[in-house]
C-alpha cells in the first residue's frame, strides 16, 4: 500500500510541471516591475520631502534607503515564504499550471494589500518600546528597525530553504520581543524603559496560538459536511491525470486560492507598513510625523473633541497640582511604559499636552501647515495621550458612559493624525509582495501539496483548507490581528486528511511544528542580538 502511495505521488509530481522553465520575457518584465517599484517609492520619497520644505543630510538618507530596502525585502521574503500555501491547492489539483497560478496569486495579493484598512499594521507598532517609537530617528530607532526586519528575514529564509512552512507573522513578533527585551536589559539602572508590552503580545499571540487550532477543526469540519450536502465523488477523488477538473470544481478552487491571495495580502501586507512608517517619520518627520493629507475642514471637528477631551481629563484629575509640559510628557511616557495611566496624575497630565495640542493646531490653522520645529513635539504629544486612551479603553471600569465615548472619540481624531499610511507606501509593499509570491514558490508548495497528508491533496480538502483560511484571515484583519496565513493553511490541509481518514505523515507535521514552537525564541535570539550588536557599533 506504502509503494502504490509513494508510486502515485511520483506519478503526480512527473505530471506536475513544477520545474518549469520561467520564459526570458517574464524575466524581464519581473526585473522591470521590481525596479519601478523601488523607483517609484524613491520618486514619492523626494516628492513628499521636498513638499515639506524638508532637506535630508547624506547619512539620514543612506540609512532611510537601506531601511526601506530591507522593510520592503521582507514584505518580498513574506510573499514567497507565505503565499506558496494559496497556490498548493490549485497547482495539485491541476486547476492552474505553477506558473498561471503564482502570478494570479501574486496580484491578488496585490490588490489585497491595497484594500487593507490599515489596523494590522499599527497593532504591530504598539508591540515595540515607547521610547523607541517617539525617538525613532536617533540610532536606537535604526538599530531598532535593522534588527527586528532581519531577524524575521533571516529565520523566514532558514525555514523555507528546509521547505518548511513557518509563519513569517510569528516571526515578526519574536522580533520585536527580541529588541524589546534587549532594549531593557541594555538600559542603565533606574532608567525608566519599556520592554515588551505583554498585554498586546498576548492578544497577538492568542490569535496565532489558535488560528492554527480553527484551520485544523474547521477545515475537517467543513469537509465533512460537503460530503453530507454535495454527493458528488469527483470532488472527493485525487486528479487521475494532468487534465485540469471539471470546470464547476475547477472554478472553486480558483476562488479558494483568491480569497486565500486576497486575505494574505491585506493581512499580511500590512506588517512591514507599520515599520516603514517608523522608518519615515525617523528620517523624513516633517513629511511623515503628522497626516498631512488631513482637511482644514476636519479641523474644527479635531478641536472640538480635544476640547472635550480636556474637561474629561481635568473632572479625573481634581486636586493634582499643576505642571509643565516637560513634566507632563515624562508622567504620560512612563504611565505608558508601566501600563499604569489610570491615575488623577496621568489625567492631569493628558489634560496638560491636550491644551498644546490645540493650542498648536489653532495657531496653525492645521495640522498640514505645521512647521518642522513644531512636528517632532505635537507628534509625540498625539501619539502618548492616543497610546494612553487606547490603554484606557482596555481597562475593565476604568472609563464609562460620555467618559468613554468622550475618550473614545479623542483618540480616534489623534491616531487620525498619527496613525496613517500613505497610498504610495501601500503600492511599494503590494508590488513587493506580489513580486515575492512568484518567486521561491515550489519547496513550500510541495511540502503542502506533498508531504502533509498520505495521500493526493483531493479537490474537497483543499477548496475546504482554503475557504476556511481566506475566512480566518479576513475576520482577523477586520479586529486588527495578525494572523498566519501558514499555519492556518497547512493545518488546514492536515484537517482535511485527518477528517477524511487519509493519514498524517508525521515527520512533516513534526518540522512544521517544530518551527511553530521555535519560531518565536529563535526570533527573540536573532533581533535580540543584532540590537545589542548594533547599539554597540552605530553612534549615539
Amino acid at each position: 500500500m506504502a509503494e502504490a502511495v509513494i508510486g502515485s505521488r511520483e506519478t503526480a509530481q512527473t505530471k506536475s510541471p513544477l520545474d518549469q522553465e520561467t520564459h526570458v520575457s517574464g524575466k524581464i518584465i519581473f526585473l522591470l516591475m521590481l525596479l519601478g517599484g523601488l523607483g517609484f517609492a524613491a520618486w514619492n520619497i523626494f516628492r513628499d520631502v521636498n513638499g515639506a520644505g524638508e532637506v535630508l543630510a547624506g547619512g539620514v538618507f543612506f540609512l532611510l534607503a537601506l531601511a526601506l530596502v530591507i522593510a520592503l525585502g521582507f514584505e518580498f521574503v513574506n510573499g514567497f515564504h507565505d503565499t506558496a500555501n494559496a497556490v498548493a491547492t490549485v497547482i495539485y489539483t491541476h486547476s492552474l499550471p505553477p506558473m498561471v497560478a503564482v502570478v494570479w496569486s501574486g496580484t491578488w495579493n496585490f490588490i489585497g494589500v491595497m484594500m487593507s484598512t490599515g489596523a494590522v499594521a499599527y497593532s504591530i507598532v504598539t508591540l515595540l518600546p515607547v521610547e523607541l517609537i517617539l525617538q525613532v530617528g536617533n540610532s536606537a530607532g535604526y538599530a531598532m528597525i535593522f534588527s527586528l526586519l532581519l531577524a524575521a528575514i533571516i529565520w523566514n529564509l532558514g525555514t523555507w530553504a528546509l521547505g518548511i512552512p513557518n509563519s513569517s507573522s510569528h516571526a515578526l513578533v519574536g522580533s520585536i520581543m527580541g529588541v524589546g527585551l534587549a532594549n531593557q536589559l541594555m538600559s542603565p539602572v533606574g532608567e525608566a524603559t519599556s520592554g515588551v508590552d505583554w498585554s498586546q503580545a498576548a492578544k497577538v499571540g492568542q490569535a496565532l496560538l489558535f488560528s492554527p487550532i480553527v484551520g485544523f477543526l474547521a477545515s475537517g469540519a467543513l469537509l465533512l459536511i460537503m460530503k453530507v450536502l454535495i454527493r458528488n465523488k469527483t470532488l472527493y477523488e485525487a486528479p487521475k491525470s494532468n487534465a485540469p477538473p471539471p470546470l464547476w470544481i475547477r472554478g472553486l478552487l480558483i476562488f479558494t486560492c483568491t480569497s486565500v491571495s486576497w486575505a494574505h495580502g491585506g493581512n499580511d501586507g500590512q506588517k512591514g507598513m507599520g515599520l516603514i512608517m517608523l522608518i519615515l517619520i525617523g528620517a523624513a518627520p516633517t513629511a511623515y510625523a503628522l497626516n498631512r493629507t488631513m482637511q482644514d475642514k476636519d479641523m474644527p471637528a479635531f478641536v472640538r473633541s480635544i476640547e472635550a477631551g480636556e474637561k474629561m481629563f481635568a473632572a479625573h484629575s481634581a486636586g493634582v497640582p499643576p505642571v509643565t509640559p516637560a513634566q507632563a510628557r515624562q508622567i504620560v511616557g512612563d504611565g505608558l511604559r508601566e501600563k499604569k495611566v489610570n491615575t488623577p496624575e496621568v489625567f492631569g497630565a493628558m489634560g496638560v499636552l491636550s491644551t498644546e495640542i490645540e493650542a498648536n493646531v489653532k495657531a496653525y490653522g492645521s495640522i498640514r501647515h505645521v512647521p518642522a520645529a513644531a512636528v517632532p513635539n505635537l507628534r509625540n504629544d498625539m501619539y502618548m495621550v492616543g497610546d494612553d486612551l487606547r490603554l484606557l479603553g482596555k481597562q475593565k471600569g476604568a472609563l464609562a458612559g460620555a467618559d468613554a465615548k468622550t475618550a473614545s472619540d479623542v483618540m480616534k481624531k489623534l491616531q487620525a493624525g498619527t496613525r496613517f499610511i500613505p497610498t504610495w507606501v501601500k503600492i511599494s509593499v503590494a508590488i513587493a509582495l506580489g513580486l515575492g509570491t512568484m518567486v521561491g514558490w515550489k519547496r513550500i508548495v510541495v511540502t503542502v501539496g506533498e508531504k502533509i497528508g498520505k495521500t493526493h491533496l483531493t479537490y474537497a480538502q483543499g477548496a475546504s483548507a482554503e475557504l476556511v483560511a481566506a475566512g480566518t484571515i479576513t475576520l482577523a484583519e477586520m479586529y486588527g490581528l495578525p494572523v498566519s496565513t501558514t499555519h492556518i493553511l497547512s493545518s488546514g490541509v492536515a484537517g482535511t486528511m485527518a477528517a477524511n481518514g487519509s493519514g498524517l505523515q508525521w515527520s512533516t507535521i513534526r518540522s512544521i511544528a517544530s518551527a511553530w514552537v521555535l519560531t518565536l525564541p529563535a526570533a527573540i535570539a536573532i533581533s535580540g542580538t543584532l540590537y545589542f550588536l548594533l547599539r554597540t557599533i552605530l553612534p549615539h
